[in-house]
């Protein structure tokens, strides 16, 4: 087990301890009026941890504190991991971005398209071409979650038994052949709409190198960074070290609710949600992105590979806003902000939500875990919660504009 630890003082990296204060203090505030169980931040410079807090509880009914090797339920956080796994096969010519998905996967070869109606007079139209591996990793592939709620293809996919995103006792492969089997909600590379692109990925990834989505990231992710508590399931040895998950409470505070089933090897393999990690893991996975493909002598990708990686893909420049499916993304937290492979990417600081450097990019969990890395700044960032919120809360603008007050040179 490794775990992280402070290994500068602020002063020493260009950060501010009085604002690092602050920003401890605010979450703490959070905490104490019940609005969060506990967290974790982390912020480093250069590589260096120049600043780490935990605070509050993992499990508040057995009273168990936050500690540094606390490990949690990252989420959405597993589609950056999934998308340089993928990298790791295009860097081998195993894999292209501009592969047609139905040269790995066959159930894709004959996509239709949404042009009107609904249920089951619903009425489409042959893709005017493929869904391509790059649409897979920037979200355009036409693909969508059935818990949207805002566009008849959404309500196919609850009818097939998709609202989280996999139908009951199903794996991998039979869930992404069911959404083959679904009208695309546009053509290929038209719009942006986050959605289970991901799972199909995995898939990919699985049917290229040849070996399941656990055992293929265990061995040429995890094990050669030095994630030892990452996966897709936690040991007897680790479970006393997994974070409860809670929801907010009709009228304030919070109460335990089911999470992700971490107990035994899943059936489902989500390369879009999936993975539990440690903060040791996620400053890991940071640094091998900041250090632009390798780390401590271990190179997984070029530097060429991670850079385009972390640029905006999106046509013209388009952000998230401009180019994402609406109503779904049409929100001013989309402003400024682009997308890479399996990363958001801001591409106009003057128009984000919250302070944020040209260039920086990351990406969050639906349990409000988030992680960025500014390369300007040469830093990075992470924060560590487990609360699934009802509606949009204010923890990661609120984190941005304080790590951003923090920042003295």
């Amino acid at each position: 087990m490794a775990q992280l630890r402070q290994e500068a003082d602020p002063d020493e990296v260009g950060l501010d301890p009085k604002a690092l204060d602050r920003l401890d203090r605010h979450f703490a505030h959070h905490v104490d009026e019940g609005r969060l169980p506990g967290f974790l931040v982390a912020v480093a410079r250069g590589g260096r941890v120049a600043h780490l807090t935990v605070h509050g509880r993992r499990d508040l009914a057995a009273g168990l504190p936050v500690e540094p090797d606390t490990l949690w339920r990252i989420y959405s956080m597993t589609k950056p991991v999934t998308t340089v796994a993928a990298l790791l096969l295009v860097e081998e010519g195993r894999l292209s971005l501009d592969d047609p998905v139905a040269r790995h996967l066959p159930a894709f070869a004959h996509p239709r398209v949404y042009v009107g109606g609904s249920g089951p007079d619903t009425e489409t139209r042959p893709a005017d071409g493929p869904v391509l591996v790059r649409h897979l990793m920037t979200h355009t592939a036409g693909l969508t979650f059935g818990f949207y709620r805002t566009h008849p293809v959404d309500a196919l996919y609850r009818a097939a038994g998709l609202e989280s995103s996999v139908r009951p006792g199903a794996d991998l492969a039979e869930t992404v052949d069911l959404y083959a089997s679904l009208p695309l909600q546009f053509e290929p590379g038209t719009q942006w709409n986050y959605s289970v692109a991901s799972n199909v990925l995995g898939r990919v990834i699985e049917v290229v190198s040849g070996q399941p989505l656990d055992v293929f990231l265990a061995e040429r992710v995890f094990g050669p960074l030095g994630m030892a508590d990452a996966g897709f399931c936690v040991t007897d040895e680790q479970a006393g070290r997994l974070a409860e998950l809670y929801g907010e409470r009709d009228g304030g505070g919070v109460e335990p609710i089911p999470g992700l089933p971490l107990r035994g090897r899943p059936r489902f393999l989500s390369g879009s949600g999936g993975m539990v990690a440690s903060a040791h893991d996620v400053h890991r996975f940071m640094e091998l992105l900041r250090r632009r493909g390798e780390l401590d002598g271990t190179r997984l990708l070029a530097p060429e590979t991670v850079d385009l990686m972390t640029r905006n893909h999106l046509p013209g420049g388009a952000d998230l806003r401009a180019f994402g499916s609406r109503p779904a993304h049409d929100e001013p937290g989309n402003e400024g902000v682009g997308f890479g492979l399996g990363v958001s990417v801001v591409i106009d600081p003057d128009r984000t939500q919250a302070p944020s450097g040209l260039g920086t990019y990351g990406w969050s969990g639906v349990a409000t875990t988030t992680f960025w890395v500014d390369p300007g700044r040469d830093l990075t960032v992470q924060f560590m919660t487990q609360l699934r919120p009802q509606s949009s809360h204010t923890v990661f603008p609120d984190l941005k504009r304080l790590v951003h007050e923090a920042i003295a040179d």
